[in-house]
């Protein structure tokens, strides 16, 4: 069935402000700024600030969803289903593991590249299988453990990558490789997100809107207030502000105005995130969860590519190969070649039945609000 324009429009908005997510990060990440009280030029590396602001950004999902009701409250129709009574504090949970990953995250992708950032926030599939087994009483078909089995062969190559590739003085080869380790800790992380979000708030049937700008408000609150001893704990060499601690937020702001461009990165961050969510959720809806899977898996070609046209990072064959393993691993997770051997077994095209498998750990469903 060819997709109409508004899916058109749905998954061109989805690959394109989940593409800008990433790169307005790691763009701001490049600039080099002077701090405040004289403090020389150096790197905007204030990871758990733009989580702030990605939290923000979900924060204002809430919006949307109010509007929406507004509107469905005066034409009713099928969009807006009836919202149950829910206690808000179901959302607590997810989102503390919410603000921790997002931030590793963030941590993270000032010491590698942002091709590598995205490759490797497949290892999700890996731990939300296990722990989808452990503690949602889940049994996984053959094909999902091929797929996961194919994800830590991908992620191996995407480490060798990472090794091999040249390093300049801005990505040494430790950082690269911490950076990297990273990575796949904040996805055991979005696992236990996710399986706290299945057994807890999926079955109060809360609008995903609600329950993104739900999470984003909690994070956004509750890190905002970590920002203040964060200025006073000493980081060592996970910190890159000149003071040493966790976070400056005041040397942040000082930078952002010497140097406007960074509030313009930060601005694509918030703003990305919001019209992120509510794509993916409008594409999940419209078309199907793999067809969001598929859209995901195209924005990390895109941060690649443009990544690699910046300048940002060196080609290394081995990526190339990693990334068709973890996509391979990752089809195979979410039964994409289901409809494909149904289709040469029987000589006829799938029911949609047969090609959708849309749940949440034990198929393609992702987290409530995945950003990053």
């Amino acid at each position: 069935m060819a997709w109409t324009k508004y899916q058109l429009f749905l998954a061109g908005l989805m690959l394109v402000t989940g593409s800008i997510n990433t790169l307005s990060a790691k763009w701001a990440d490049n600039f080099v700024a002077p701090g405040c009280g004289g403090i020389k030029e150096h790197s905007f590396q204030h990871p758990f600030l733009q989580a702030v602001g990605m939290f923000l950004g979900e924060l204002s999902c809430l919006a949307a969803f109010f509007l929406l009701r507004c509107r469905a409250a005066r034409h009713p129709d099928a969009s807006m289903d009836p919202q149950q009574p829910f206690n808000p504090l179901l959302f607590l949970p997810p989102a503390l593991c919410d603000m921790t990953g997002t931030s590793i995250m963030y941590v993270a992708l000032n010491m590698t590249s942002a091709s590598s950032f995205q490759m490797l926030r497949g290892a999700v599939i890996i731990f939300t299988g296990l722990f989808s087994v452990a503690f949602l009483g889940r049994r996984l078909a053959l094909s999902q453990w091929l797929g996961i089995l194919a994800t830590i062969v991908g992620l191996v190559v995407v480490g060798l990558a990472d090794l091999l590739s040249k390093h300049d003085d801005q990505h040494k080869l430790s950082e690269v490789i911490t950076g990297d380790l990273l990575i796949i800790m904040a996805q055991i992380i979005v696992s236990i997100q996710m399986v706290l979000e299945e057994k807890f708030v999926y079955r109060h049937n809360v609008h995903p809107l609600r329950a993104v700008g739900t999470e984003g408000l909690f994070g956004f609150v509750i890190l905002s207030l970590l920002l203040v001893p964060m200025y006073y704990i000493p980081a060592g060499s996970f910190s890159g502000n000149p003071r040493g601690t966790l976070e400056d937020t005041l040397d942040a702001f000082c930078q952002v105005g010497r140097q406007p461009l960074i509030a313009l990165a930060l601005l694509g961050n918030i703003s990305s995130i919001a019209f992120f969510n509510f794509a993916g959720i409008s594409v999940t809806k419209e078309l199907s969860a793999t067809t969001r899977m598929v859209l995901d898996s195209l924005r990390t070609i895109v941060i690649w590519a443009l990544s690699l046209a910046l300048g940002w990072e060196a080609f290394h064959p081995l990526q190339i190969l990693g990334f068709f393993i973890l996509l391979m691993g990752t089809a195979l997770y979410n039964g994409l070649h289901r409809p494909l051997l149904t289709r040469l077994a029987r000589g006829r095209p799938p029911s949609a039945e047969e090609g959708e498998h849309e749940r949440l750990l034990a198929g393609a469903r992702t987290p409530i609000n995945d950003a990053s």
